[in-house]
């Protein structure tokens, strides 16, 4: 089942709820969907990991709007912008803990045969396929930055 046709049900549930947060970020991940699928040059259909890749982006997009928010004591449109960060993470996988995340890098680092500091792009690509929505990739670049030294 497709993330468009999962978030169209949690619309409609969403609406008989008259859940007005979970409609406000549902309506804009649908809009995000709809975008990269009337996107000049698409063909097909979205991928699971360009799915992944949306979602993971809308929440970075609202951790700095929140940040931003904050910031500037706006408390009540912080509160939004992280409570929308929950519905959608929702739709994501399960996120690694730090050490399952170590313990997979490592694998990683030694299949690469990675020594130092220059073979850091090489893991981190491989990584990133690998862990795809599991993670977040500041987080891999740090852990395999702290490894490599």
């Amino acid at each position: 089942m497709s993330l468009e046709s999962i978030i169209q049900d949690a619309l409609k549930i969403a609406m008989l709820e008259k859940n007005q947060a979970a409609l406000r970020t549902l309506r804009a991940v649908k809009s995000a969907i709809v975008l990269i699928k009337t996107d000049k040059g698409f063909e097909g259909e979205v991928t699971n990991a360009q799915e992944v890749l949306l979602l993971q982006k809308l929440v970075k997009q609202r951790k700095e709007s929140g940040a931003i928010f904050s910031e500037q004591n706006r408390d009540d449109l912080a509160s939004k912008e992280f409570e929308e960060i929950e519905i959608i993470q929702t739709f994501l996988p399960k996120q690694l803990s730090e050490e399952e995340l170590t313990s997979l890098l490592k694998d990683v680092i030694a299949e690469t045969g990675a020594s130092s500091m220059k073979d850091m792009d090489r893991v981190i690509g491989l990584a990133n396929q690998r862990l795809a929505g599991q993670a977040e990739g500041q987080v891999i670049a740090k852990i395999v930055k702290n490894s490599l030294q």
